[in-house]
């Protein structure tokens, strides 16, 4: 089994080993087809590793990574692995006031971005960061070929990072087992993300109970990474691969077209995704499902569930997930003998066994719930997270004296220990896949002029859940396209409102805790808004 010692560099060793026994599979194989073998791919994390002690990164320092599903993704991973950095993970969805949380909470000391592509201009962006809110930044890194020819931004000049010229040396390799490894975005309760902290242990041992528990050590398994890997939803299955020795077919986005020829071309057995990517593929493609056997998705498109029952039922293995940052994606998985109804819902069997604990707690009493009894979902998993980075507070709330982690979500057990998740206990929206918390969106506007208060609300909009904002003003009216243009600027685009509406006030109602805005009738309001087409 890869990952023997948790630590990465035994990952590598271990697929090096294989290959030299004749196990001739590649660890990845790009869009264009190029396939990488482990020798290759050990080369290539050895470079990058001689190349970031190069550039003045060292054991502890953060590396924060701006690229979508690359190759120099993993080796960026793998090669601060190796010399004991931390890889703070951003979005390629983020904008600016997003970035510049992650790099300042981070006190990332490089930032890797890539070249501009007609989704994003990573360059542009940064060029709008405040860098004096950034002392710990002290490097620009970006894998367009030209960087050379780019101006520096705020007094840093901009590298460049490509496979092709990285040091032909070895590095003294002091990462370890309990290295910091990666720092992961979730929801928070202020106005921005926190930060996941996983150890270089954490993940691997996650990764290790994923290989059998979802068949990645089935001689034929290959794999296609569309997730992106900026989330644990788009690393886990990749690392799982790695250790498996499954081969794993790159797809930088989503793509439709391209997910369809990578399946189709390269007998996929293996794909996870959000449910409408599923619903995508199959009613463009049956044939993209020949020989899948797992296809394991997070519930992320309102009204879609006859759509996944129907699927499933011609045989399709379609089967809920559950997941978190804080405790790795693919935690659970339903399993494909339960009745299709079953089987769809989040949750299931965890990856990890007998060595996972789950409990459910009343969220009223304190008490624990018997099974079938709706509360709490709370983990203790030795791949649990430690701790939100730099944050003590949050992590004592989220982590109890016997080492929960208490998820926030609401679900109950089965008689058998599978468990079942329902919904985030509050207000809570998945947006494009992403866990969001309303209070990231209100907070920016609230931030504009002239804007005192605002409520983010989720509604569903031609089939997926969209953002709705309410604001209220002292200041007479408000110009909502002035407003939405702000937002577009500083938000990732599937967190811009739909709407921006201002109202004399919230609806509230009184509570023992004082009083409290009634987001139900803001949802209704908000759903008349856009039935009329107002």
């Amino acid at each position: 089994m890869a990952f023997s010692d948790l630590s990465f560099d035994s990952a590598l060793a271990d697929r090096l080993a294989w290959q030299q026994a004749g196990d001739d599979r590649p660890v990845f194989v790009e869009e264009t087809g190029h396939a990488v073998l482990p020798d290759a791919f050990d080369t290539l994390v050895e470079g990058t590793a001689a190349w970031l002690l190069d550039q003045g990164i060292t054991a502890g320092d953060r590396v924060a990574v701006w690229l979508p599903n690359k190759l120099e993704w993993m080796m960026l991973l793998f090669g601060c692995a190796r010399i004991g950095a931390t890889v703070a993970a951003v979005n390629t969805r983020y904008r600016t006031a997003e970035l510049s949380h992650i790099l300042s909470s981070s006190g990332a000391r490089m930032l890797i971005f890539d070249a501009k592509s007609q989704h994003s201009d990573f360059y542009g962006m940064i060029g709008e960061l405040d860098f004096s809110k950034l002392p710990d930044l002290k490097a620009l890194v970006s894998l367009d070929p030209n960087a050379d020819r780019l101006a520096p931004v705020g007094g840093l000049p901009v590298q460049h990072f490509g496979r092709h010229a990285l040091p032909g040396r070895t590095v003294t390799r002091t990462g370890t087992a309990d290295s910091p490894l990666i720092l992961f975005t979730t929801s928070g309760t202020t106005n921005l993300p926190k930060l996941v902290l996983h150890l270089q242990r954490t993940v691997g041992w996650h990764a290790n109970q994923c290989v059998s528990a979802f068949g990645f050590d089935e001689p034929t398994a290959r794999y296609m990474a569309v997730m992106p890997f900026c989330g644990v939803f788009g690393i886990v299955p990749t690392l799982t691969s790695i250790a498996s020795g499954a081969p794993i077919y790159l797809n930088e986005v989503f793509n439709l077209g391209l997910a369809l020829k990578t399946a189709k071309d390269n007998a996929i057995t293996h794909m996870f995704g959000s449910d409408d990517m599923f619903v995508q593929m199959w009613e463009t493609d049956k044939s993209a499902f020949d020989v899948a056997r797992i296809c394991g998705f997070a519930s992320f498109t309102p009204g879609i569930e006859e759509k996944l029952a129907r699927i499933a039922a011609t045989g399709v293995p379609l089967a809920g997930l559950y997941g978190a940052s804080e405790l790795n994606a693919l935690y659970s998985i339903q399993s494909l003998d339960l009745p299709v109804a079953e089987r769809l819902r989040g949750g299931g069997q965890p990856a990890a066994g007998k060595d996972a604990s789950i409990r459910v707690r009343n969220p009223e009493t304190g008490e624990l719930c018997p099974a079938n009894e709706v509360g709490i979902l709370e983990f203790r998993t030795a791949g649990n997270f430690v701790g939100y980075y730099r944050n003590p507070e949050a992590t004592e709330k989220a982590i109890d004296e016997e080492g929960y982690f208490n998820s926030g979500d609401a679900g109950y057990l089965r008689e058998d220990g599978s468990f079942v998740y329902l919904a985030r206990n509050g207000d809570f929206l998945r947006l494009s896949g992403f866990l969001t918390d309303p209070k990231e969106i209100e907070e920016v506007i609230e931030g504009f002029p002239g804007v005192e208060k605002c409520q983010v609300v989720g509604i569903p909009v031609d089939g997926k859940t969209r953002t709705f904002a309410f604001v209220v003003s002292e200041n007479g009216p408000l110009e909502e396209a002035a407003i939405l243009e702000q937002a577009s600027a500083r938000l990732a685009h599937y967190k811009i409102p739909v709407r921006i509406i201002q109202l004399d006030a919230f609806p509230t109602t009184e509570s023992a805790n004082g009083l409290k805005i009634q987001k139900n009738k803001l949802r209704e309001q908000a759903e008349q808004i856009i039935t009329a087409g107002d």
